[in-house]
């Protein structure tokens, strides 16, 4: 392809839209859960504050095995671990659905974090090296639409299947999923490997794992009242000290299994910092929203399902939109204003309240969902903007780790602003006012993440966002009569 084509070529759309559908699949399966989880309970015969433990199990094995997955596609081929990772999810998803005890069934959502894991990252490294970079933008806001869909549609999924079905549902409709993908990526996925692989940094990847697994575990029990602060600040504070050895001993070998080093690029470092603090403030969204949906309106998980999907056709929306919008404004400028503008639509879901217009919940959500996606697309794109391609799957790794860490922690901030403010007016049951305080203070993290964005070069990420290409074509007098 040429460097100023626009068209993007048959395999190089494929490969977004194969590796967002695996994404959607681990998407909806980490939210569809916790719609299910009381019937789960009452079918297992157990506490439903215990079946919190296939959530909790499925993050787990999220965080200790993210961090190995860009050195297993260097070593096996990328192909060949994304497909293998798509079995074991779908394979973990039927061990889920046929599960009868709480062991065996945190042993099968185990199972199917360590797919979850190779899946996320890996299914990245082969859009970066199968795309272009000029094509980066198209490609990247395909993959973010089935990522967005997963937590929208997982409720009314979740919902419908439990009320007219069995829970077992939820995870055996995985499997013509897997099935399709597992061909679809057989037949037209590349072989992608890297020629030098380096050897495994196996303490790093203890350090980072236990990291990850204990601050993750923590910021998801912050909150929900059924472990003791001092064991989760405990359990926080291990997971520190291992991320704080992880640094030292990065510093020490030649091959980490992390590359701290990609931080000192200015773009990737943006991307990663700006847009964690974004996804900070963003990800209690779900939560908070069925909460308020549920808890305080009274509607049925299928009903506030149905609402919030408003939000996920406003990302479809931004499928076509978002390239030429990023190609004629610039990152900077997207990312900046983007960013102020998803806050405070973000901070407007405070004026919610039982008697507010269904119509006017849909729209607002339509709206927010098309910007945050744009958004994510920026930030998505972005990050890989100036990183070489040796480097495409070290970078995808620690994206990941980093997207995890922020959204853990922001779901956690949002319980837990729920938590203090029901606390402070003497418990009993949530109502609006609490919901305020929190969906204000979620939006204002967002709205500091576009302080990141201001030190951009008003050119940075050019050469994928196609801004440059057009600022030079539009001073040929010839391309501006064709394009007249």
């Amino acid at each position: 392809m040429s460097p100023g084509s626009s068209k993007i070529s048959a395999l190089e759309f494929l490969a977004p839209m194969i590796v967002g559908c695996a994404l959607f699949m681990e998407m909806l399966d980490s939210t569809v859960i916790s719609t299910a989880l009381p019937a789960m309970a009452k079918s297992l015969g157990e506490d439903p504050i215990k079946l919190n433990l296939a959530i909790t199990s499925y993050l787990l094995s999220l965080a200790v095995f993210i961090p190995i997955s860009g050195w297993m596609a260097d070593r096996f081929g990328a192909r060949t671990v994304f497909r293998t990772a798509i079995v074991i999810f779908t394979i973990g998803s039927v061990l889920c659905g046929c599960s009868h005890s709480l062991p065996q069934l945190v042993a099968a959502r185990i199972a199917q974090g360590f797919g979850g894991a190779m899946m996320v990252p890996v299914g990245r490294i082969i859009v970066l090296k199968t795309v272009a970079k000029a094509d980066l933008v198209t490609a990247m806001s395909y993959l973010t639409v089935p990522a967005v869909l997963g937590p929208v549609v997982g409720p009314p999924v979740g919902g419908f299947i439990v009320t007219y079905y069995s829970w077992r549902w939820i995870f055996f409709i995985n499997v013509p999923i897997g099935m399709i993908g597992i061909t679809l990526v057989t037949w037209y996925i590349p072989d992608i490997r890297d020629n030098k692989v380096f050897p495994l940094d196996f303490r790093g990847f203890l350090l980072t794992g236990l990291g990850l697994a204990g601050m993750v575990s923590a910021f998801e029990s912050i909150g929900r009242g059924v472990i003791p602060a001092s064991v989760i600040m405990c359990v926080m504070a291990a997971g520190g000290l291992c991320m704080a050895l992880y640094i030292l001993h990065a510093k020490r070998i030649d091959y980490p299994i992390i590359d701290l080093g990609l931080m000192k690029i200015p773009t990737f470092l943006v991307a990663t910092l700006g847009g964690g603090l974004f996804r900070m403030g963003i990800g209690a969204l779900p939560f908070l929203l069925a909460m308020l949906l549920q808890l305080v309106f009274g509607l049925t998980p299928f009903a506030s399902g149905l609402l919030t999907f408003a939000s996920a056709a406003g990302a479809m929306l931004m499928k076509v939109t978002a390239p030429p919008i990023i190609r004629r404004l610039g990152f900077r400028t997207v990312l900046i204003g983007n960013g102020v503008l998803s806050a405070f639509i973000m901070m407007s879901y405070a004026l919610f309240s039982p008697t507010t217009a269904h119509y006017v919940i849909v729209l607002a959500l339509l709206t927010g969902g098309f910007f945050r996606s744009l958004q994510f697309t920026a930030l998505g794109t972005l990050a890989y903007a100036d990183v070489p391609n040796s480097s495409m799957s070290g970078a995808s790794t620690l994206a990941s780790m980093a997207q995890q860490l922020f959204l853990s922690l922001g779901v956690a901030l949002g319980a837990m602003l729920l938590h203090i403010s029901l606390g402070a007016h003497g418990g009993g049951q949530l109502t609006t006012h609490d919901f305020t305080s929190a969906f204000i203070v979620m939006g204002v993290l967002a709205l500091l993440s576009s302080l990141f964005f201001i030190p951009l070069e008003y050119h940075a990420g050019a050469e994928v966002s196609g801004r440059r290409r057009g600022v030079e074509l539009s001073r040929t007098p010839q391309t501006v009569t064709e394009a007249d």
